[in-house]
């Protein structure tokens, strides 16, 4: 999971959460920001998937790369559901074409993104080096987090030494 410095500044990526979904040295990198809910009901976007939608039930802004693409991500009590990919613990990703009546035994619930955020080949490799990101391991809790606006402090908190000093970074530092 990516987490943002407070290096990288204002901007879509400004204290955001990416879990990565995918990652190699051939295609480069995507995921989805994790604390970017927009304001569209997934009841007006999706309403078939609507009853399963996590909390809070919007939309979320997944990234800048094809804001009309929707990606899926699904708890689900039975691993190897159909359309279902695994990206961490029960949370994977899920084929949005896939019915929903047939779905709702074996899936909890799911959190809709639009969009989603891209790398290529090396390029998030280097703006982990140039101070971009912090690098941490993802749990399950954070994917569907029902409190996304305090996720990128409570991701911070929880990391070892001198980087959850980072949770208390002011968001404008010319007011401390």
């Amino acid at each position: 999971m990516l987490v943002a410095t407070p290096a990288l500044g204002d901007g879509i990526f400004d204290r955001s959460v990416v879990l990565i979904i995918e990652h190699d040295d051939t295609e480069g990198a995507f995921g989805v920001v994790l604390n970017r809910p927009s304001t569209t009901d997934v009841e007006g976007a999706l309403p078939e998937w609507a009853r399963l939608a996590a909390s809070p039930p919007v939309v979320f802004v997944g990234g800048p790369v094809s804001p009309e693409a929707a990606i899926c991500l699904a708890r689900v009590s039975q691993t190897g559901a159909e359309g279902w990919v695994p990206v961490v613990g029960a949370i994977g990703a899920l084929d949005l074409s896939q019915d929903t009546d047939t779905l709702a035994s074996v899936v909890d619930e799911v959190r809709l993104f639009a969009g989603y955020a891209g790398w290529t080949r090396g390029q998030l490799e280097d703006e982990i080096e140039a101070g971009a990101w912090f690098v941490v391991d993802a749990l399950e809790g954070d994917v569907l987090n029902p409190d996304p606006d305090s996720l990128w402090q409570r991701v911070l908190r929880r990391q070892p030494g001198r980087l959850a000093m980072f949770a208390a970074y002011p968001e404008d530092p010319t007011t401390n």
